[in-house]
């Protein structure tokens, strides 16, 4: 129909329309198309346009009257559903306006976070559909995005406890960037860059961010006139790094997601092919397979593979441009990787669907099968049932495969017996069962396959009895009446109830899609079926009152006349009697017949009431709403809150009674009748909890049922659209769903919060059956209490003082009972509102102090594990869902223009006057008393807590959880009330760990809220360093930053040096570029006053400064921090860390004289505990004193020298870890210049081998920690280390020589090869590799085996230089390993060199009992091969390989070859891009394949099947002539020797190429494991000559044909048919093992 006969095409508005508006005055953006086919369709316009009009009002009101709550979010749910009822129906200036709107609301700086959450999600939901708005039509503005991620996800105070984000916060913030991406204006791009790039420094965390703010923020879907201030900006510097970066970084994969991105929304814009091998590399790479024998995968990778998904999107939007290559490559990347992924490896029947549906639908004993392939079809259902050109039989197919799977409605088999289901319902939504078999007879225009098709359509009726049948077969083997009746299982059991919906959905679907004879005839059956068969009610009985429900719901007129007499007529005889009011149990039939007419009930209910209207008149007020009794509970508002009424195809009578409430007053008698008389009565109690709950909530259906349909109607339409027909061809079964769909979800949104006494009365009876002394009655009337908060909006606040009654200690009533359900009330469910963490000051203010003192009631008792459990959750709950509540609630100008805009906005609109000035004052003086009000709140909140922790007498559990919920309540916008402050302060030094622990964290944070702001000034990077700015970018090491680096000849140390010197704390700066504005601190002059006596101090600063200048106090802190917690498990503490460094940072040196003496005696003790706690604190002091004068740090570093000293010589195992960390944190994001003391006293000797090797490694490591940090800002304390470190590099102890191998690695980090960086000036490996390469000429050149024969000590004298070389090439495989794992670029050039001796040590086989030389090298080699080479470094790499084939170990020829796979496959792209290089490698395998050496050659054949397999190689006439030829040489006569002569042993040079050319042969047969080439007859043919050859042919030859026989076993009826009758005899001659006939 088009649309305007759907609207009734012009006819007079009906009553309830639009008065008198006409036509609607807009265009909606765009509606929801299936409101036009509810019955009710003429009087939705009107209803929308009312509500639409009093939204943008209402809204519009509330934001000009500063009031955020409740009207601001209370008008913006009211949109959402406004969205989801109608669409976006309003005009494109509505939804502009509204976006701004939300726009402004969201990035109001102090937005509570639940709030913005809120805003966010509305928002994303109005800009989904970008083509309903173009560029034009909105712009808006990137920065406030990145302000609130940077607030947000970068957080500096979230760590300290300050802020509390909910764990959706970041996916929230990341898909609202995604949703405004499009609208950012054309010169955000440069803006972007200029912003970011300078947080590009590739050792840094910053990297990581920088990438990631790229990711989600880089807009790519300018049009084309706009690309060049798109990503014509940034895509050749990004993508050249991405291509050069060789071992995965964390950030790779977010580069990953953004050329997807860019792939996607530029379709043939970019010319992708220069970069596609390398793209295809590495994406194979990221898939981390096993290659090879003995594969070490370097565990990094597997963490940061790329997301399969985006990398799919890349590759098929690339296809989508004018390349060439992409195509060719993605058929390489499938070859390359089948037979990792291929079934055979494990089971495999995708051949060609059909010709295996017939046989699996036969052997309906193969249930695996039949499942997969039932699968299968239904994936292509719609395509087969629509023909079409390729496959136009495809109809016909039809019917025999739905008969053929009747069967599979099978009681015993579940898994069976849904996919049959699921396949027959599939098949009957796609085609009408209408019998058109006459038509035959009335037209002779029709082709084949419709003449057959009619025909067929003969036996839909046949199919239906026959499915029906089938049916009941299944319902009766359900009815275990014996033992359902005797075992109180109320519920049917999980898997029958899916087969019920199974059975249930397949059957109405049937229906609907049946024609009336069919339908009449299926209804027939039913109706026997159900008046001839009586069932128990719960399993067997539900399944026939669905089938019955199903044919009422398809054609209920018809369905009715039948079964609702009878039925009526068999309850009315059974109750005739009185005894039935009296009988316990009830009559089996009437309880069958009730629920018969239930079915009928539930289904009429919804459109058909005026069939029924006269029968059942006094019953449809149960569905009337509840008329407004009197408002109780007004939350004070500037802004209407009502609701609007929907309709749902119902006009009630309000003159009558309204029912809903009578059934209430009813109910509430008997609930008090029954509580006070029989309380034990639990089972009407169910019923009068059911009762209540429906009256509350149920509106025709109930909500979670309602989205489990949604949901499942989603994953029909997506697996039923046809997607190359567009969007929107859906089918008439599916449309009727959403339609019914839409219905409902009306029918569900219709009552609101509307909280009237009749709801209050009933929701207190369930808090009073929730507190029952019956636990099932508790729960039950718990989870609908739950229920009943959920659904009406200000309840919750009216509720909170009843359940904190029973938790008073004051009262001596309360039984333990009622105080567990009122306990349970406040923990909430796992999905609904937990009414002991709402986020409002009003509610928290009552409900956190009454937990704490509930410790004191009389009912609490700690000694019931249930109730410390409830304690325990509640509190974890808290914790968890606890989030920042604001304190501040203003709403900035722009934002109430635009809300003027809207409320002002026509069409639709209400006459509602605009605001008067004097409304706007009396708004503004609200909001300042509600910003008031929270503040008096929060700091209530916080001293009736304490007042509550200090009670006497309180169980420890209660001060605990009390403790916790204070330090919830520390905020980065306000400093924590006085009297909190000093109960922290004083509970450092508390009993209990538990405490401390929190009160360290607590005061972290509150030093930080009393930190003093520093002053800072932009300077000019260029100026300082007297160099312009370079032309283009330049990352590294450039004039212009060069000023940055340490420098021992210009370190500051005077104080006319220290002051007039520019410090950079942050590494990252000016390695990419600089920033445009770039600030350092100002001078100390300007800088918050240091060595402030007490009086200039604050009063919370004085309270921190009295105790920690108290030595008693301190002294009892360094003790408790000096204690164990758990054994061997302690690390250093950042919270300590924390403390400390906030305490030097806010008092300067004042305690210093009072730690000095704890300090010293600290350091001295070698226990692991005293030395983590000194760790921490030096390194708070170190970070601590960033401010400092020049003095005082002198004098700092006067006391701390020394320490360090005596620290780092008495390390030890346990406790060396906690100095790495304790530098490695000192060092982090300081200029390196103010830290010189430190640097010199590391470097002063790490390795004096005083204290032994392991003191020594410790050292190292110490040093590698605080040098780390540094990252490129001291190429000349690395020099100094890399000339201190060469000499040393033949250390004898393992563990120093693995530390060594780790520095070394960090030494050469800076050293990459990354576009547009300069050469660095820290050392770098070329160099480097060269002097050792040097040193390592003496293992070089001699051919023999490399024995390792070095022992752990030092021998005296000389050793020989081969010795020196063995301990020096230990140590360098310790680096090679070590940067395998971390380095960005691998220096391939110089490890080449390395190769061949490798080659020479590496063992073949596993063995752990080899030595650590030859088990590194073994691992150093398999690291290297899995390297990413750059493409001008694979000649390189060929050429040392073909020299170490021609070695004269065989070791080294055989590893050759496990290199060689490994290698090409992690580089398959790259090698094939070069032709050379595959001739090479070609030509390397085939010569391997005749060497002298057995284990060699076998390998070449291994290695050549794998090249074949995976396409590198091809199979191709030269190759198997060459084969052949060498298949055919003369073997010499067999001469009789000695037995005893040496002879045998060494094969003659013709066994050698006779087993090559066998060996050749079978290779290519195992190279096709899954199909039969046309080729492969022959060669197994020509194979099979040899088997009678000598060993080691004949073994050759046996191994191949069983790994053939195994590998084509599967579908040998397929392959059959390549060979003739002659080759097969021969084949089943071989295949069939002589042992059978033995």
């Amino acid at each position: 129909m088009e649309p305007d006969e759907l609207a009734g095409g012009g006819d007079p508005p009906e009553p309830g329309g639009r008065p008198g508006l006409g036509p609607p005055g807009f265009v909606p953006q765009k509606e929801i198309v299936y409101n036009k086919l509810l019955p009710y369709a003429e009087r939705l316009d009107a209803e929308s346009d009312l509500q639409l009009a009093q939204i943008k009002s209402n809204l519009g009101r509330a934001v000009q009257l500063q009031e955020l709550w409740p009207g601001g979010l209370f008008w913006t749910r009211k949109l959402s559903t406004y969205i989801r009822l109608y669409g976006r129906k309003f005009s494109k200036e509505d939804h502009v306006l509204f976006i701004k709107l939300l726009y402004e609301l969201v990035s109001i700086p102090k937005l509570e976070i639940s709030m913005m959450q809120g805003f966010a999600r509305l928002l994303i939901n109005l800009l989904k559909k970008k083509e309903l708005l173009s560029r034009d039509d909105l712009e808006l503005p990137w920065r406030p995005l990145y302000d609130m991620v940077e607030r947000i996800l970068y957080s500096k105070t979230e760590h300290l406890g300050l802020n509390w984000f909910p764990n959706s916060v970041e996916n929230v913030l990341k898909t609202l960037v995604k949703s405004c991406r499009p609208y950012f204006p054309a010169d955000a791009t440069a803006e972007m860059l200029e912003e970011w790039r300078p947080l590009m420094c590739p050792f840094d965390v910053t990297m990581q961010k920088a990438i990631t703010y790229f990711e989600i923020f880089l807009p790519t879907s300018l049009p084309p006139e706009l690309h060049h201030k798109g990503f014509k900006l940034w895509f050749d510097e990004l993508i050249g790094l991405w291509v050069s970066v060789q071992n995965l970084p964390q950030w790779e994969g977010q580069l990953v997601n953004l050329f997807a991105r860019l792939a996607t929304d530029n379709i043939g814009y970019i010319d992708w092919d220069p970069y596609v091998p390398k793209i295809f590399t590495r994406i194979l790479r990221s898939l981390n397979l096993p290659v090879g024998s003995s594969q070490v995968l370097v565990p990094r990778f597997l963490t940061n593979a790329y997301d399969i998904g985006h990398a799919v999107i890349w590759i098929t939007a690339m296809m989508g441009g004018p390349s060439k290559l992409v195509q060719k490559h993605l058929a390489g990347l499938f070859n390359s990787i089948t037979s990792f992924y291929h079934p055979s490896n494990n089971g495999r029947w995708l051949v060609s669907m059909f010709i295996l549906t017939y046989p699996a639908l036969e052997t309906l004993t193969e249930p695996h099968q039949l499942t997969a392939t039932l699968s299968c079809v239904i994936g292509v259902a719609r395509s087969l049932v629509s023909g079409g050109r390729w496959f136009p039989e495809g109809p016909t197919h039809m019917l025999p495969l739905l008969m053929r799977a009747l069967p599979g409605v099978d009681p015993n088999d579940f898994s069976k017996c849904m996919i049959t289901f699921q396949f027959i319902a599939t098949f009957s939504t796609l085609v009408p069962l209408v019998d058109c078999s006459s038509v035959l007879q009335e037209r002779n225009d029709l082709t084949e396959v419709e003449r057959e098709l009619c025909s067929a359509t003969a036996e839909f009726e046949d199919f239906v009895l026959q499915f029906m049948d089938r049916c009941f077969g299944l319902i009766e083997s359900s009815t275990l009446e014996q033992t359902r009746e005797e075992t109180e299982t109320e519920k049917m059991t999980h898997l029958e109830s899916l087969v019920e919906l199974g059975l249930s959905s397949t059957f109405s679907t049937i229906l609907t899609q049946c024609s009336k004879e069919i339908f009449m005839v299926a209804l027939q059956k039913v109706f026997n079926f159900s008046i001839s068969h009586m069932f128990e009610t719960r399993v067997a009985g539900r399944m026939v009152a669905d089938m019955c429900r199903a044919a009422v719901k398809c054609c209920p007129e018809e369905s009715l006349k039948l079964f609702v007499p009878h039925c009526c007529s068999i309850i009315t005889q059974l109750t005739m009697n009185d005894d039935v009011l009296n009988e316990e149990e009830l009559d089996k039939e009437l309880l069958w017949n009730l629920q018969l007419l239930s079915e009928y009930w539930k289904r009429i209910r919804h459109f058909y009431l005026n069939i029924f209207l006269n029968i059942f008149k006094s019953c449809t007020g149960l569905y009337t709403f509840l008329r407004t009794l009197l408002f109780l509970y007004r939350v004070p508002s500037m802004v209407s809150l009502e609701e609007t009424k929907l309709y749902t195809g119902l006009e009630y009578d309000l003159s009558r009674e309204n029912h809903r409430e009578a059934i209430a007053r009813v109910i509430r008698k008997l609930l008090d009748h029954i509580l006070d008389n029989s309380e034990d009565d639990t089972k009407s109690l169910f019923l009068i909890i059911k009762i209540i709950g429906d009256l509350l909530q149920f509106q025709g259906s109930h909500k979670h049922e309602f989205d489990s349909r949604w949901k499942s109607f989603n994953l029909v339409k997506k697996s039923m659209e046809n997607r190359l027909h567009g969007k929107k061809q859906h089918i008439r079964a599916l449309l009727i769903d959403r339609v019914m769909l839409q219905h409902e979800l009306r029918t569900l949104t219709v009552e609101g919060c509307e909280y009237k006494n009749i709801h209050q009365d009933m929701i207190r009876d369930l808090l009073r059956l929730s507190t029952s002394s019956y636990s099932q009655v508790r729960n039950k009337a718990q989870q609908t209490f739950f229920a009943a908060l959920g659904a009406y909006n200000f309840c919750c606040r009216d509720i909170i003082p009843l359940v904190l009654e029973f938790l008073r200690p004051d009262r001596q009533d309360v039984t333990q009972q009622q105080f567990k359900g009122a306990l349970y009330c406040l923990l909430g469910n796992h999905s609904g509102v937990c009414l002991a963490n709402l986020h409002d000051w009003d509610c928290i203010v009552q409900t956190w102090p009454a937990i704490v003192s509930s410790g004191l009631s009389q009912a609490m008792s700690l000694e019931k594990p249930s109730i410390v459990r409830l304690f325990d959750d509640l509190a974890e709950k808290i914790h968890r869902q606890y989030e920042t509540i604001g304190l501040d609630f203003t709403i900035p100008k722009s934002c109430v223009a635009i809300a003027e805009l809207l409320q002002q906005s026509k069409n639709p609109s209400i006459n509602q006057i605009l605001l008067s000035p004097e409304k706007i004052k009396e708004g503004l003086k609200r909001q300042q008393e509600k910003n008031a009000d929270a503040l008096r709140n929060y700091e209530t909140l916080v001293n009736t807590l304490l007042d509550g922790v200090e009670q006497r007498n309180l169980p420890w559990k209660f001060e605990h959880i009390g403790i916790g919920l204070l330090s919830l309540l520390l905020r980065d916008d306000r400093v924590l009330p006085l009297r909190a402050i000093r109960f922290f302060v004083e509970n450092l030094n508390h009993d209990a760990i538990v405490v401390r622990k929190m009160a360290i964290s607590a005061v972290a944070g509150i030093l930080k809220q009393l930190k003093r702001a520093h002053k800072k000034l932009t300077i000019n990077p260029y100026e300082i360093s007297g160099h312009p700015k370079p032309i283009q970018i330049l990352a590294g090491d450039r004039p212009d930053n060069h000023w940055l680096h340490y420098d021992s000849k210009s370190i500051p140390r005077t104080k006319k040096e220290w002051e007039s010197c520019c410090f950079v704390e942050k590494t990252h700066w000016g390695y990419y570029t600089w920033p445009k504005n770039m600030v350092v601190y100002a001078g100390v002059e300007e800088q918050p006053k240091l060595g402030r006596s007490r009086e200039d101090m604050t009063e919370a600063e004085q309270i921190i400064f009295d105790h920690f200048s108290d030595p008693k106090f301190v002294e009892q802190l360094i003790t408790f921090l000096s204690l164990e917690d758990r054994k061997g498990k302690d690390k250093f503490n950042p919270r300590r860390f924390c403390l400390f460094k906030g305490i030097f940072r806010n008092f300067d040196d004042a305690f210093l004289p009072v730690l000095k003496p704890h300090l010293e005696r600290l350091v001295a003790d070698s226990h692991e505990s005293t030395q983590r706690c000194v760790a921490e604190i030096i390194a708070g002091l170190i970070r601590g004193s960033k401010h400092w004068t020049f003095e005082k740090v002198e004098k700092l570093w006067e006391l701390l020298c020394p320490l360090l000293r005596t620290a780092l010589s008495n390390i030890t195992v346990e406790t060396y870890n906690d100095w790495g960390t304790c530098i490695a944190t000192s060092c982090e994001s300081r200029d390196p210049r103010k830290l010189h003391w430190l640097f010199e006293l590391l470097l002063e000797s790490p390795l004096s081998g005083e204290g032994g090797s392991f003191v020594d490694a410790c050292r190292l490591y110490v040093l590698q920690g605080g040098l780390a940090q540094q990252e490129w800002r001291v190429p000349e304390l690395l020099h100094r280390l890399l000339k201190y470190l060469e000499p040393k590099l033949t250390q004898v102890y393992k563990n120093v020589r693995e530390r060594i191998g780790s520095v070394l690695t960090y030494i050469f980090m800076i050293d990459v090869s990354l576009p547009n960086t300069a050469p660095t000036t820290s050392p770098r490996v070329p160099e480097f590799t060269a002097r050792i390469l040097e040193k390592l000429k003496p293992l070089m050149d001699v051919d023999e085996e490399i024995q390792n024969h070095v022992m752990e000590e030092n021998g005296i004298g000389e050793e020989d230089e081969r010795t020196q070389g063995i301990k020096l090439l230990k140590t360098i495989l310790k680096w090679l390993m070590a940067s395998a794992g971390r380095s960005f670029s691998t220096a391939v050039t110089e490890q080449l060199q390395l190769l061949p001796l490798f080659f020479k040590i590496a063992p073949v086989e596993n063995d752990n009992s080899y030595d650590e030389l030859k088990r590194d090298a073994k691992l150093c080699l398999s690291l290297m091969s899995q390297g990413l080479l750059y493409p001008h470094q694979v000649p390189l790499v060929l050429q040392v390989l073909k020299q170490t084939a021609r070695s004269s170990s065989w070791h080294a020829r055989y590893t050759v070859l496990t290199y060689l796979q490994t290698m090409v496959f992690y580089n398959l792209f790259i090698f094939l891009n070069n032709e050379d290089a595959v001739k090479d490698i070609r030509w390397l395998v085939i010569s391997l394949l005749e060497d002298e050496q057995l284990e060699v050659r076998e390998m070449a054949a291994t290695t050549l099947s794998g090249l074949l397999q995976c396409n590198f190689l091809t199979m191709d006439s030269p190759m198997q002539i060459h084969f052949e030829q060498l298949c055919k040489t003369k073997l010499p006569k067999k001469r009789k020797r000695d037995p005893g002569s040496v002879g045998d042993t060494i094969p003659s040079a013709e066994l050698v190429k006779r087993h090559a050319g066998v060996l050749g042969l079978g290779a290519c047969v195992l190279s096709s494991p899954y199909d039969v080439p046309t080729w492969m007859p022959q060669l197994l043919m020509n194979l099979s000559a040899h088997l009678n050859d000598p060993q080691p042919i004949e073994m050759t030859v046996k191994k191949t044909l069983s790994n053939f026989r195994r590998t084509h076993h599967d579908n040998w009826q397929e392959h059959k048919q390549q060979f003739t009758d002659d080759q097969l005899l021969v084949l089943t001659d071989l295949l069939v093992s002589p042992c059978y006939y033995a």
